[in-house]
């Protein structure tokens, strides 16, 4: 019997460095972490790409609209400079990744982990309710998510600092967006006493949440030259940025932990540019009639816009007749859509 279990955990490795071999963008460290947990892999890939998705929804009526990433792969570095769209990448796609591993602990999917009982039985002082049920496990998936996510900043470098300071920032995003679920328990429904627990909120308001970080997100600097090259481990105890400011009485000002962070001005995103990680609105449909971001004025840039005409056939005033058929009629609907020139 020992013997077949060591073949099968044998099997089941060589697959899985197969498998993780063949992932691109991964790291060594990121490598040797897939090799050794294939099943948390899985989570991490559904995470990563549920913060691309969330990425995609909050800018879809953006000139940058996030669609320069999450083609090819999930799990490299994304968006080429450091501008305030890189910093709300890289923090909801950290919070992706940490709201899919707890969500996985919280179903039991993951072997290592499970529901957060480190608070059962206790009393709310406040509220007179006791801790129970299964709280969802934040802070297992958040040093899950660390250690995944911030093993790519391997180039020590400003933008890495400014890299790992937005994965940060998505973590906690998690963590501070979680809710408390009750349940009432006494004779005939009475609540006299609750019983409560954390867990995850849908997605998007964790993605709401670092929307309203992404406008006020703060550009900052780092306290060495962008030439200086300092390991993971030093940039993690050090983290030396610094706000751009213009209070002189307090010029060196340290960015909070929840702040989104920023090295470079962001381009106007009106023209394709591969180096920048614009591509450009040529093409990008847009509404004639609205005055916001995606109305064809400001979504062209000027540059006006291409009016489609096209006709859509379906059935319409569709009738039950009894016993038994439906009888419907042919409708045409003449429809226009506008792309940027």
């Amino acid at each position: 019997m020992l013997l077949v279990f060591r073949v099968m955990t044998t099997a089941a490795a060589f697959t899985a460095s197969i498998i993780c071999s063949k992932i691109p963008g991964l790291t060594p460290a990121q490598q040797k972490m897939c090799q050794d947990r294939p099943d948390l892999i899985v989570a991490i890939g559904d995470g990563a790409r549920m913060g691309i998705a969330e990425c995609q929804k909050q800018f879809r009526y953006k000139r940058w609209n996030c669609t320069a990433i999450g083609s090819s792969y999930v799990f490299g570095h994304v968006v080429v400079i450091g501008s305030r769209e890189a910093s709300y990448t890289y923090a909801v796609t950290s919070a992706g990744v940490t709201y899919a591993i707890t969500q996985s602990c919280s179903r039991g999917s993951l072997w290592q982990c499970g529901c957060d009982t480190s608070r059962d039985g206790l009393v709310d002082p406040k509220g007179g309710w006791k801790w129970g049920g299964c709280s969802a496990d934040v802070r297992h998936g958040m040093k899950m998510s660390r250690q995944f996510m911030d093993a790519r900043e391997i180039e020590g470098d400003e933008r890495s600092l400014m890299n790992l300071h937005n994965n940060r920032a998505g973590r906690k995003a998690v963590l501070n967006t979680v809710q408390t679920e009750c349940k009432c328990h006494g004779v005939s429904g009475s609540c006299t006493m609750k019983t409560c627990w954390n867990t995850l909120p849908p997605f998007g308001k964790t993605g709401d949440y670092l929307m309203r970080r992404y406008h006020e997100a703060k550009r900052v600097f780092a306290r060495w030259g962008t030439n200086t090259k300092y390991t993971l481990a030093q940039l993690r105890r050090n983290r030396p940025l610094y706000l751009r400011t213009r209070n002189t009485k307090r010029p060196h000002r340290k960015p909070r932990p929840r702040d989104l962070v920023y090295l470079d001005k962001s381009p106007n995103y009106c023209e394709a540019d591969p180096l920048k990680g614009s591509p450009g609105t040529s093409g990008r449909h847009c509404n004639r009639t609205s005055k916001g971001t995606d109305g064809c004025d400001l979504m062209c840039c000027g540059r006006g816009y291409n009016t489609h005409q096209y006709e859509r056939t379906a059935q319409c005033n569709c009738k039950f007749h009894w016993c038994c058929y439906v009888d419907c009629q042919l409708c045409t609907e003449r429809t226009e859509i506008y792309s940027c020139k």
